[in-house]
């Protein structure tokens, strides 16, 4: 048993060392090959380069319709989507309410202009009628009694009569006197009275008429109409709701005029102008596009979420009136255009600090080539400098590249 053994040790050893030979070939082959890697060459073709990032719809002259009085919307003559004329009614506001309101306040005004008129006559006729007849009473009986008294002087003068005559006429006389000045001063004080209640109506009279007016007024409001032709893209109100002062009921604009408020990001707004132009996007219709332009730049970067953006405001063709006010859509800007250039994917590119280079396939090895570059979209660059149309470079893949590398060509498919 043990001298079989022994024979079979260098049978094994010589199976290890014939195994080894044939990896080590094998590895000599696959270096002699070397790594294997696609490779493109630059091409001349027209180049864009393109902001894309996200915005709004909003209409460029928005009209937001609200109920002007308090009540229940008695009638809706219009449906959301609907296209309407200037001057159309859109709903109307029950005004029963409204309308008692008006009907005491001009029974108010009637009474208080009664009241005017009267105080400006002169008042209640039967009191001025007292008053004018105490006041000729009054004068007729001084008459008299002055007479008297003159009479009672002249026989006392003579002898003919006596002082208490005399002083008893006298005292008659400033008696009817007094009288007839405090039927004067009834007089006085009952005009100064009817000044002021001719006043105090005049004031009820305007107060009655600003009501008026103002009832008026919101009466005019209760019938909602259209300030301007237009689509009704929002219509919150419904018949037979009840809405206060101020309450939104429709919502109204050319919807062939809006815009696009694109939320641009910070570090892109450099390259952006006004008059580039825009291609908005929506994904609701996946196969439309809405050609634009850059309107205004924003004025300040703010907050949007975790993004710093600028505000950018586009305007757009809208003339088949589908894009719709607050819709988010999609915003590609096209900041630079040129014509023929040579351009090399972005696949063959590396970053080295602020430096730019790519690997050159040069006698079966790489090369490691600076290149200067300027515009890009999603997939190329163009190269202003660096390398030649006749290069051919090496495309990332999952082998770190190393200057003087040796590679084989991968066979394009």
């Amino acid at each position: 048993m043990p001298r079989t053994s022994s024979k079979r040790i260098p049978l094994l050893l010589a199976a290890l060392v014939i195994i080894a030979v044939i990896v080590a070939l094998g590895a000599r082959n696959g270096r002699d090959r070397g790594t294997e890697v696609s490779t493109s060459r630059p091409v001349h073709q027209d180049l864009s380069a393109w902001v894309s990032s996200n915005g709004k719809v909003e209409p460029i002259e928005q009209h937001v319709l609200q109920a002007q009085l308090t009540g229940f919307i008695e009638k809706l003559y219009v449906k959301e989507g609907q296209a309407v004329s200037a001057g159309q009614t859109l709903a109307t506001i029950d005004t029963r309410e409204l309308r008692t309101d008006l009907t005491h306040a001009r029974e108010t005004l009637s009474l208080a202009e009664s009241d005017q008129q009267l105080a400006h006559s002169g008042g209640s006729p039967v009191e001025t009628a007292q008053i004018e007849s105490d006041l000729m009473k009054a004068n007729a009986e001084i008459t008299r009694l002055q007479n008297e008294y003159d009479r009672a002087e002249r026989l006392f003068s003579k002898n003919a009569g006596t002082k208490q005559e005399v002083d008893q006429a006298k005292t008659e006389l400033d008696r009817a006197k007094r009288d007839r000045l405090t039927i004067e001063e009834k007089k006085k004080a009952r005009t100064q009275s009817l000044k002021l209640d001719s006043e105090r109506a005049g004031g009820r009279v305007e107060d009655a008429r600003i009501t008026i007016r103002a009832i008026e007024a919101k009466l005019n409001t209760a019938d909602i109409k259209a300030p301007v032709s237009g689509i009704i893209y929002s219509l919150p109100a419904r018949a037979g709701v009840f809405v206060h002062t101020g309450d939104t009921i429709a919502e109204l604009a050319d919807l062939k005029r809006v815009r696009i408020r694109a939320f641009v990001d910070e570090p892109e707004l450099g390259s952006l102008s006004a008059g580039q132009p825009v291609e908005i996007t929506w994904d609701a219709t996946p196969n439309r596009k809405w050609p634009g332009q850059v309107e205004q730049l924003p004025k300040a970067v703010v907050a949007r979420g975790s993004r710093s953006v600028g505000e950018v405001l586009c305007s757009v063709d809208n003339n088949d009136l589908q894009l719709l006010p607050n819709v988010n859509v999609n915003v590609r800007i096209r900041t630079a255009e040129h014509d023929k250039v040579l351009a090399i994917p972005r696949g063959a590119v590396r970053t080295d600090g602020d430096k730019r280079f790519v690997f050159v396939v040069d006698q079966d090895k790489l090369r490691r080539q600076e290149v200067s570059l300027g515009i890009s979209n999603a997939t190329m660059y163009e190269v202003l400098g660096g390398i030649r149309e006749t290069d051919v470079l090496a495309l990332a893949g999952p082998t770190e590249f190393q200057e003087g590398m040796i590679v084989t060509v991968k066979e394009q498919q």
